[in-house]
C-alpha cells in the first residue's frame, strides 16, 4: 500500500461470507425495492425491464471490479483505498468524496422513507421519527459490527417475507392483468431509468468498504459481493414483473408507493399495512448498512489526512470507527430535520457511478496475478458508469458534480498551503 498505517488501531475481523452478503443484500433491497420504481418507470415506460437488465449488467461489472480489488487490498475504504493504490491519491480522494457525498444523502433519504411509511401524518412528526431512527441505528453500529450484521439479518428476513407475500398476492389475484405496456419511451429514457435503478444495486459497496472486518477477505469478499448482487437481481426482476402485470408502466410512474398501489389493484387492500411495515423495515436495513459503509470509508480517508484525523479513531472496546459514526449521525440528523431529499436517488446514483468508474479503472491496472476477471469487463463497466451518469436528471447530476468539485478544490488548497 502507498501509506504505512501500521501504527493505526485495526478493526476486528469478525464477519464471514453469510454476514457480509446479508449486509450487502440488506443495503440493496432496502434502498431500491420501495423507492425506485416510480421514477424509473416514468423514464423508461414500457421498457422498464430493459433498464433493469442494463443496470444489473453495469452493477455486475462493478461488482467484479470491487471483488477483485478487495481480494488484493483487504482494508477499509473500498474504492477510496483501491484508487489511491492503483491510480494515485487524487483518484482515491475523488472516489471517497463521491461515495461519502452520495451515501450521506442516501442515509437521510432512507431515514425519511422509514418515517413516511411508519408514521404517515404531520411532516415534523416524520422528521423526528427519522432522527430517532438515525440515532438508534448509529448506536447499534457503535456497539460493534457483529451486532450490525445480526440486526441486518433480522431486517432482511422480515423484508423478504413481506415481499414474498406481496408477490404471491399480485400473481394469484383474480383481477385482470395489465398487458398493454405501450407507455412512451426513448433510448435516452431507458438509459436514464437504468441510472436511477442503479441506485438499487449499490449496496455491495458496503461489503468492500468493510474489507478490514471480514475473515479470510480474499475468499469472503468476492463470494459475498456476488451472492448479494445476484440475490438482489432476482428479487428485483420478480417485483418488476409483478408490478407491471398489476399496474402497467403508467400507473407505476404515477404512484409514490407502487407496491401499496399494486396490492390495492389486486383487491387486497388489507395488505397495505403489511407493505408499509415491509417498507419501514427495508429502509431501516438500508440505513444501518449505509452508516456502516460510510463510517469505514471516512475512517480510511482520515487515516490518510483526507478528512480530519479525529475521524480515524477506533473504539478500544468495540473496535469500530466511533468518531466517524458519531459525525455521520450528526450530519444525517441535520439533513433529516432540514432537507427535502426527493431528488436524492439521482444525486446518489451520480456520485456512486463516479465511484465505480474509478473502481473499474483501478481494476483494469491490476497485474495478471491479481486478476479474477478479464480486463474487457472493466472497460465495459467504466463505459457503462459514464453513460448512465450523464443521462441522469440534470439537476441531480450538476448538484453532485459541484459539491465534488468543491471537495477537490479544498484538497488542492490544503496541499498548496503545505498542511498535507
Amino acid at each position: 500500500m502507498t501509506e504505512n498505517n501500521n501504527f493505526q488501531p485495526a478493526l476486528a475481523r469478525r464477519l464471514g461470507v453469510g454476514d457480509a452478503a446479508v449486509i450487502g443484500l440488506g443495503s440493496m433491497v432496502g434502498a431500491g425495492v420501495f423507492a425506485v420504481w416510480a421514477p424509473a418507470a416514468k423514464a423508461a415506460g414500457a421498457l422498464l425491464l430493459v433498464s433493469l437488465v442494463i443496470a444489473a449488467f453495469v452493477a455486475y461489472c462493478n461488482a467484479a471490479a470491487s471483488a477483485q480489488l478487495a481480494a488484493a487490498y483487504p482494508v477499509s475504504g473500498g474504492t477510496y483505498a483501491y484508487g489511491r493504490e492503483r491510480l494515485g491519491p487524487w483518484w482515491g480522494y475523488t472516489a471517497g468524496c463521491a461515495f461519502v457525498l452520495g451515501k450521506t444523502a442516501s442515509c437521510a433519504a432512507m431515514a425519511l422513507t422509514f418515517a413516511t411509511y411508519a408514521v404517515p401524518g404531520h411532516e415534523w412528526a416524520r422528521r423526528l421519527i427519522a432522527l430517532a431512527a438515525v440515532i438508534a441505528l448509529a448506536a447499534v453500529n457503535y456497539r460493534g459490527i457483529t451486532r450490525t450484521a445480526a440486526l441486518t439479518r433480522i431486517l432482511v428476513a422480515c423484508t423478504l417475507v413481506v415481499l414474498a407475500v406481496v408477490v404471491i398476492l399480485l400473481l394469484t389475484s383474480p383481477t385482470e392483468r395489465v398487458t398493454d405496456w405501450t407507455a412512451d419511451t426513448s433510448p435516452y429514457g431507458v438509459l436514464q431509468a437504468a441510472g436511477l435503478l442503479f441506485f438499487a444495486f449499490a449496496g455491495y459497496a458496503r461489503i468492500a468498504t468493510m474489507g478490514e472486518e471480514v475473515r479470510d477477505p480474499a475468499r469472503t469478499i468476492p463470494r459475498a459481493i456476488l451472492i448479494a448482487l445476484f440475490g438482489a437481481v432476482g428479487i428485483y426482476l420478480v417485483i418488476a414483473v409483478s408490478l407491471l402485470l398489476a399496474l402497467g408502466p403508467d400507473r407505476i410512474a404515477s404512484s409514490p408507493a407502487p407496491l401499496a398501489a399494486a396490492v390495492q389493484a389486486a383487491d387486497a387492500a388489507w395488505a397495505e399495512p403489511v407493505v408499509r411495515v415491509g417498507a419501514a423495515l427495508a429502509s431501516l436495513g438500508a440505513l444501518l448498512a449505509l452508516i456502516t459503509g460510510i463510517g469505514r470509508t471516512s475512517l480510511a480517508m482520515a487515516r490518510n489526512k483526507d478528512l480530519p484525523s479525529w475521524l480515524a479513531a477506533v473504539h478500544p472496546r468495540f473496535q469500530v470507527p466511533h468518531h466517524a459514526e458519531i459525525a455521520l449521525a450528526a450530519v444525517v440528523g441535520v439533513l433529516v430535520l432540514t432537507t427535502d431529499l426527493r431528488g436524492v436517488i439521482g444525486f446518489s446514483s451520480f456520485g456512486v457511478l463516479l465511484y465505480y468508474a474509478i473502481a473499474n479503472a483501478s481494476a483494469y491496472t491490476q497485474p495478471a496475478g491479481q486478476r479474477r476477471w478479464p480486463r474487457f469487463l472493466n472497460i465495459l463497466g467504466l463505459a457503462g458508469c459514464v453513460v448512465l451518469a450523464v443521462t441522469l436528471p440534470l439537476t441531480s447530476a450538476v448538484t453532485c458534480a459541484v459539491l465534488l468539485a468543491l471537495a477537490l478544490l479544498a484538497r488542492w488548497v490544503r496541499l498548496r498551503s503545505g498542511r498535507a
